[in-house]
């Protein structure tokens, strides 16, 4: 190898040395910047010829040094705790999907909020992308911008109630229900608060009797004064029905007779509300929801899905990436749900600033899916993911930086003296 090219080789370890200086610095620079990940340079060797002698010896001539890649090191970071509840932190692999000016990107920095229209979007503009819940509050595959859409739960009227209790099997048969006098000649009643279409609530009684056998009558009964053509101080009707219980106790059969609630006030007549007693056996269920043991008759809960309007008045977001509002009703409503992208090189994905990365043909295309599915981690609400920057490896980095310069810049030194002494031959 010649003196000059000698001085070119520590020419290259030195600018190599200058850019992992650049490296280093970064990392530090970022030590405080969400969702980075610290990266590393990785280095190759040059060879300028490289021949195979006859005895199977090599004459491989290096030149130095020179930068493959700078590879990011997608560990985890730690979460840090924070007040906003739309400050988001990725526990596990994945990358939240957001779209911009510049198209569609993917980050692992999750300080978001929401700006004037309701969107959820990061410091930049750039929208949070995620699925879609209908109406029913039911998340869809359909992808778009997260956004709170409903600032006011419409009313909705009671369609279901469902009931569970146990019905004392040694009740006296002999005893008739009388709709004028339910209270006096029904073996069992309990109570449930019903919404009619109006969002208006409805205390409802319902009644049970027991008949021949292991047979039971069932009658949900209104106040008259907030029913069609009812009478102030009485009871009314509005649905019926008859269970039928085997031998161990478990319910066989149910059937209901009859369902039209009329209440007044505007409602909307002949609302239909469905009494479920639980699977019977009939329909291959276990019979267990109501059952008819040697016990007192109690009824253990009631359930019903109607409610009156409400307004806005907190948001959530779950470890599955769901969006949810809570109405001042007590309701709880899906929104939408967070879309992290997978990639299967996350290493090859491209820098483009402001903590965001773009695929790549390298990275591989992105799967999206929902939070803790396909190897994607979970989602923490008030929680940020920090830099992955270690301080005290970068400063011992920048120190073993240092010395490989310094030893480059004695290579081109010592050339530099043999060079000196090679010209010094002609003035001896």
């Amino acid at each position: 190898m010649g003196i000059l090219s000698s001085m070119y080789t520590g020419y290259t370890g030195i600018q190599g040395q200058g850019e992992a200086l650049s490296v280093f610095g970064d990392n530090i620079a970022n030590a405080s910047t969400v969702g980075f990940k610290t990266a590393r340079p990785e280095f190759k060797d040059a060879v300028a010829k490289s021949l195979q002698g006859v005895a199977g010896t090599s004459t491989a001539s290096g030149r130095g040094t020179k930068l493959g890649a700078v590879r990011t090191v997608f560990s985890q970071g730690t979460m840090l705790q924070t007040e906003s509840p739309t400050d988001l932190g990725i526990t596990g692999g994945g990358f939240f999907t957001i779209e911009g000016t510049e198209g569609r990107a993917f980050t692992r920095d999750g300080s978001f909020h929401f700006d004037k229209d309701g969107k959820l979007t990061t410091s930049d503009g750039y929208k949070v992308m995620g699925f879609q819940a209908d109406e029913a509050g039911k998340i869809t595959s359909k992808m778009g911008p997260m956004e709170v859409n409903r600032s006011v739960l419409d009313a909705r009227g009671s369609s279901k109630v469902s009931l569970f209790a146990n019905l004392d099997s040694r009740s006296d048969s002999k005893i008739k229900f009388d709709p004028k006098s339910p209270d006096k000649t029904s073996h069992f009643a309990t109570g449930v608060t019903v919404y009619d279409t109006n969002g208006a609530p409805h205390a409802v009684t319902v009644y049970f009797n027991k008949g021949e056998g292991n047979q039971w009558e069932w009658s949900a009964m209104a106040k008259g004064e907030e029913v069609t053509d009812g009478k102030p101080g009485e009871m009314v009707i509005q649905a019926k029905g008859k269970l039928t219980f085997d031998n161990d106790g478990r319910l066989a059969e149910q059937a209901t007779d009859e369902s039209a609630f009329n209440f007044n006030k505007g409602s909307k007549a002949g609302q239909k509300i469905d009494f479920d007693f639980g699977p019977d056996k009939k329909n291959a269920g276990d019979g267990l929801q109501v059952t008819q043991y040697g016990t007192g008759s109690e009824a253990y809960k009631t359930v019903q899905d109607g409610y009156t309007a409400g307004t806005l008045s907190a948001l959530t977001f779950s470890d599955d990436g769901k969006l949810s509002a809570v109405y001042s009703n007590g309701e709880t409503m899906a929104l939408a749900q967070v879309a992290l992208a997978k990639f299967e090189a996350p290493e090859d994905l491209l820098k483009i600033g402001g903590n965001k990365f773009k695929e790549t043909r390298q990275s591989g295309i992105p799967t999206v899916g929902a939070p803790i599915t396909g190897g994607r981690g979970s989602i923490s609400s008030k929680s940020l993911e920090a830099s992955t920057t270690d301080i005290a490896n970068e400063f011992i980095n920048l120190m073993t930086s240092q010395r490989n310069f310094q030893a480059n810049s004695r290579v081109i030194g010592v050339a530099d003296e043999m060079l000196q002494e090679v010209i010094n031959l002609k003035r001896s």
